[in-house]
């Protein structure tokens, strides 16, 4: 089965730096585009940013430079490093990613996998 799982999520001052962590395990062929998305107390969950397998690179409106998203395809991760954190960017943050699964018949349709989220607290 395909697995993501999500770290480096956790309690940050105002101003400060957290790197999340998604590793993708199971019987994979390919990786297509990644990304995170997050969703605040109350919000819909939104676009933080993704990364297609070209390296092109999409950001939401709200992180004005503060966040980069990076991928390894050898280790099947996707990275997102947050600078200059502030109390908006609370919320949960959710990997995806649009993978090709392996199985004995061969290559299945892309689909999209979610990580379980993990809780980003930005707080004095």
């Amino acid at each position: 089965q395909v697995q993501l799982v999500e770290s480096g999520g956790g309690l940050v001052q105002p101003g400060g730096s957290l790197r999340l962590s998604c590793a993708a395990s199971g019987s994979i062929f390919s990786i297509n585009a990644m990304g995170w998305y997050r969703q605040g107390s109350g919000k819909q969950r939104e676009l933080v940013a993704t990364v297609t397998s070209g390296g092109s690179t999409n950001y939401g409106d709200f992180v004005k430079g503060r966040f980069t998203i990076s991928r390894d395809n050898a280790k099947k991760t996707v990275y997102l490093q947050m600078n200059s954190l502030n109390t908006e960017d609370t919320a949960v943050y959710y990997c995806k990613m649009a993978v090709i699964a392996r199985t004995m018949l061969g290559r299945m349709p892309s689909q999209d996998y979610w990580g379980q989220g993990t809780q980003v607290t930005v707080s004095s």
